[in-house]
């Protein structure tokens, strides 16, 4: 790592006049239950998260995106909300979420929330009323079909496992839920649905929230008729998102949206979008068309689980460096100038980024500076999940019963309990890819529990944290942390980040990624060597000249440019050039 910076700003640069906020910024994710327990409860809690905020600010971060803190009986962490218009009582009050967006914007911070609106809670007050009576007002709120030949009425699976149908047998009705069968979905074809909708967003904006994190956003438009998924040899109940996913209404829908509300606010929206490729992403993120400000594109997160759909996310296979370089290079320009990115290599959902496309053993702090410089180089607003800049790694936990992700005890049950694998078998695949990775508590000491509770964590802390901590990051000048907050200052300072085009270098090369960012003014020379072996090259980049400066590195001793250059196991580095005087750079 280099020394040429100076100590970060407390607050964000400005944006330029005319330059939406959101592309500036740099997006900080909680996942408030495991985030910091003020309470000894064992549940991180809003209260905690003001704890905190002095060491988020410290890093530099613009934006924090809240998982859910709305009531909810919490079958699948939160994403089944029982009241959109209230907090927790594990996570705190109203008052106490308003004192968090009170402090966030007095330090010159904002807030987004998650928007759960594809499906409720089953204890949601719509769905007990719509239950209750197949003549309430309230019956159209969500999906229901008659049984077809005494069955389902289609073969749609849910993503949880099993049918995405659920039999009510008072009504004699099955309802719809892509997720739970405790998460029915919402018809978005009743108007009388969007405007509660619509209203509940106005009700959190004018609470003072700055935009919205939207789940499962593009699944909310499904065909009237359901018909049957194309289904595998064996398989019963296929994911029918041939069906759903972009369904027939949706841009319709996210238009009366942004018509609605978004468009009478300043806000951000970013859209969780499943199974889209860059021709989606400029229809969703279009500066002048489009209803979103961008989307999270999941290719990348399909890398290491090849092309099966069936199970995917279970298996784990080797991935490429030259495919990582082609979806990366398909994104860039395909928004470039007309839409706008979000770089991501982790949440709440998957396995922690280091683990996964890195070393979380010899190279843990090489490789986690390396992924981070890969997504802060690239054009578009850059996510840290919880953890990430502490370099946490995946847990492995000996028994199924420390886990409590409901999708991986469905996973656990289906193939050890109905189809016989052997436990150890399926516990490895957990232990690579289930949602827990994420989810285990933020370790701020290497005190008891890490300093996340007083009290009996929720879930387990993974073992490592009394080696790898926040106390012990802020304390080591060279941590995975520190570099971080480098990152998130030259994106500040330097607006080739934020505007330059991408251009791919070296395409073909084994183990380096190399590429320019470029402007009128400036350009960046971005070498990432994604290889666990010392790998040597010729100068990528135009001519060195003494214009260049190295001006970050992920490892001590970097070179300055030269016509050769002997790049290290997972070594990072950032080169820049003014290409006219003038532009303004301290």
């Amino acid at each position: 790592m280099t020394d040429q910076l100076a100590p970060a700003p407390l607050t964000s640069r400005r944006p330029r006049p005319g330059e939406p906020w959101w592309k500036q910024s740099v997006i900080y994710q909680i996942y408030p239950r495991s985030f910091s327990d003020s309470n000894g409860d064992g549940i991180g809690d809003l209260q905690g998260i003001r704890d905190r905020l002095d060491y988020l600010q410290t890093l530099g971060v613009d934006v924090l995106w809240l998982c859910p803190v709305y009531p909810s009986p919490n079958r699948d962490g939160g994403y089944d909300i029982s009241d959109y218009r209230g907090v927790a009582p594990e996570f705190g009050t109203l008052d106490d979420w308003k004192a968090l967006v009170a402090d966030l914007h007095a330090r010159d911070m904002r807030l987004i929330m998650d928007l759960v609106v594809n499906h409720t809670s089953d204890e949601h007050p719509w769905f007990q009323q719509a239950r209750a009576s197949k003549d309430s007002p309230y019956r159209d709120y969500y999906l229901w079909r008659p049984a077809r030949e005494g069955r389902e009425p289609s073969n749609w699976g849910s993503h949880f496992g099993g049918p995405a149908w659920t039999l009510d047998e008072p009504s004699g009705e099955y309802y719809l839920h892509l997720f739970s069968t405790h998460q029915p979905d919402l018809n978005w074809d009743n108007p009388r649905v969007r405007a509660e909708i619509h209203d509940m967003m106005r009700w959190w904006l004018d609470l003072g929230i700055d935009g919205f994190r939207m789940d499962t956003i593009n699944m909310l438009s499904k065909p009237p008729a359901f018909p049957d998924a194309a289904a595998r040899a064996g398989e019963r109940f296929p994911v029918a998102s041939e069906h759903f996913i972009h369904g027939p209404r949706l841009f319709e829908y996210l238009a009366e949206m942004k018509a609605q509300v978004l468009d009478h606010y300043d806000v951000m929206t970013v859209g969780e979008t499943p199974d889209v490729t860059p021709e989606h992403g400029l229809a969703f993120t279009n500066a002048e068309t489009g209803p979103l400000s961008m989307i999270f594109a999941f290719e990348l997160m399909h890398l290491d689980a090849g092309h099966a759909q069936t199970q995917r996310k279970w298996t784990k296979v080797p991935w490429s460096l030259a495919e990582l370089r082609q979806i990366t290079t398909r994104w860039q320009a395909g928004l470039h100038g007309v839409g706008w990115n979000s770089n991501f290599l982790s949440n709440h959902d998957v396995p922690r980024l280091v683990s996964r496309f890195g070393d979380d053993g010899e190279f843990r702090l090489a490789s986690a500076t390396l992924l981070a410089t890969y997504l802060f180089a690239l054009q578009g607003t850059p996510y840290i999940y919880q953890g990430d800049e502490l370099g946490l790694t995946n847990v492995a936990f000996s028994d199924i019963g420390e886990y409590r992700d409901i999708d991986t005890l469905n996973y656990y049950r289906e193939q050890v309990n109905d189809l016989g694998r052997p436990p150890a078998e399926v516990l490895a695949e957990i232990h690579a890819k289930g949602r827990d990775n994420a989810r285990t508590p933020m370790p701020w000491t290497a005190e008891p529990n890490g300093g996340f509770t007083s009290g009996t964590p929720w879930i387990a802390l993974n073992p490592t944290y009394g080696q790898i901590n926040a106390q012990q990051a802020l304390a080591d000048p060279d941590s995975i942390y520190w570099y971080y907050r480098d990152l998130i200052r030259l994106r500040h300072t330097y607006p080739v980040f934020v505007d330059g085009r991408y251009d791919l270098l070296l395409p073909d090369h084994q183990t380096v990624f190399a590429f320019t960012r470029t402007t009128d003014d400036e350009q960046l020379l971005v070498l990432l060597n994604f290889g666990r072996e010392v790998c040597e090259l010729d100068w990528p980049g135009p001519p060195p000249l003494p214009t260049i400066q190295l001006l970050l590195a992920n490892l001590p001793g970097a070179q300055p440019p030269q016509s050769t250059l002997t790049l290290r196991p997972y070594e990072a580095r950032l080169y820049h050039t003014r290409t006219r005087a003038g532009d303004g750079l301290e």
